[in-house]
């Protein structure tokens, strides 16, 4: 079976999870605490099994480590094909794919716990808090605009694929900071829906509560 190294507020892992659940997938929760006595995933023994110190981590059937959310979902992609998280044809995938790193490459990196916890350094809450919502404003804006017009359930299609994954742990990470969202009707719509699906549901961080130590 394999194993998911994962937070329950993680944005990353809830991504991963989503994607598991999807493809309907059994695996093995493998909860890593960041805040808890410094983070669990500094400690020796988590750190040889990712050297970068983050989750999610999927350890393989096989025994192989996956580190990075993207390349989990695609190696989920490839390995488990009968349930699809991309479209069929190539210009399908390479927009769903040019999404979904807008979300993980362009929105995610400048909001995460490291790099708030940086700011936090020489910024008050106010300061943290704009920043936040700047780059959450920059990235669904775009998002939103490409979306005009399109008629497909999802984002990208009329089945949830690795953009509305994205898309919905960085909506539940911006209302969590309490980031207003009411200008992107079109990403609300599909998060929505999404929320709908018992895929989604049961990856939901509240939903993890359970295995939290």
């Amino acid at each position: 079976m394999l194993k998911l190294y994962t937070y329950w507020r993680s944005t990353a892992a809830y991504r991963v999870r989503i994607a598991l659940n999807l493809k309907g997938i059994d695996y093995q929760s493998m909860p890593v605490h960041l805040v808890k006595d410094g983070g669990e995933q500094h400690k020796a023994e988590y750190k040889a099994l990712n050297p970068q110190g983050l989750v999610p981590a999927l350890v393989t059937e096989g025994g192989e480590v996956i580190n990075q959310s993207m390349a989990i979902m695609e190696y989920l992609e490839t390995t488990y094909p009968d349930i699809s998280i991309l479209p069929i044809d190539a210009i399908g995938q390479a927009k769903t794919r040019a999404m979904a790193q807008m979300i993980v490459s362009d929105i995610h990196p400048l909001n995460n716990l490291r790099v708030l916890k940086m700011l936090k350094n020489s910024w008050n809450q106010t300061q943290v808090d704009l920043w936040y919502a700047h780059w959450i404003h920059e990235g669904f804006t775009a998002l939103e605009q490409m979306l005009q017009g399109s008629n497909t359930s999802f984002m990208n299609e009329m089945f949830p694929c690795i953009s509305d994954i994205c898309l919905v742990a960085q909506v539940y990470n911006a209302e969590r900071f309490n980031v207003p969202l009411n200008d992107y009707p079109r990403l609300m719509e599909i998060n929505q829906r999404c929320m709908e699906l018992p895929a989604f549901k049961e990856a939901a961080p509240e939903a993890q509560l359970g295995e939290v130590k």
